[in-house]
């Protein structure tokens, strides 16, 4: 698993991938730039003090908590990419590292989307309880690792192996090996917990789980 770990990591910033990790980087800095615009905008137009001081506190305080804020909507936004690109990535990998192999299926639009928006969901949820839980000292970083270790190795594998099987063998197939994609899904929860590098998220975690796949398959 560190093995395709390191190499999901390196393929990420080849050519091969440039073209979709500069699209993917970019649309999730201009959703989290809105989202950010978005909730200043609504704080100060809520909040508003008479004393210049106070109002100039309030406003360095809100950018504080904004930026803060927008390190636990990384998850979810970038979940919500990874279902515009995952097909593209995938597809690439499968066409790279395993020319051997039958090339899988996209999934429908619809039925793509609604897994995306449903996953979307679940990790705002998640993340804004974590964000809540800031103030208790470690508890916000076990939720954090945990529920993204096991959300995100959920879902990136999930998309990955629809490709090939329907939803029940993906199932079952998630069940016989939970913990190898929990482990995966906390490698991913890691990338995603640094600034700035987690940006990449979407297309590492779907050449990282396209390869796992591909190995848990193979194992039966």
């Amino acid at each position: 698993m560190l093995r395709d770990a390191l190499t999901a990591f390196a393929q990420t910033f080849s050519p091969e991938y440039r073209r979709v990790l500069l699209r993917s980087v970019g649309l999730a800095i201009g959703l989290l730039i809105a989202l950010g615009v978005g909730a200043h905008y609504a704080l100060t137009y809520f909040v508003t003090l008479d004393l210049r001081w106070a109002q100039i506190t309030v406003d360095i305080l809100a950018a504080f908590g904004i930026f803060i804020g927008a390190i636990f909507l990384v998850p979810p936004v970038t979940s919500l990419i990874a279902g515009l690109f995952l097909d593209d990535v995938a597809a690439q990998v499968e066409r790279t590292d395993f020319p051997e192999e039958r090339e899988g299926q996209a999934l429908p639009i619809g039925r793509s989307l609604v897994l995306t928006l449903k996953f979307f969901g679940v990790m705002l949820a998640v993340n804004l309880v974590a964000l809540l839980l800031l103030l208790v000292p470690g508890v916000n970083l076990v939720v954090f690792y945990v529920a993204n270790g096991y959300l995100l190795g959920r879902e990136y594998f999930q998309l990955a192996a629809m490709r090939y099987r329907s939803e029940d063998e993906v199932a079952l197939l998630r069940r016989h090996h939970g913990i190898a994609i929990f482990l995966a899904g906390l490698v991913i929860a890691a990338v995603v917990s640094v600034p700035i590098l987690n940006l990449v998220t979407p297309v590492f975690a779907t050449i990282f789980m396209v390869r796992l796949h591909k190995r848990l398959s193979r194992a039966g």
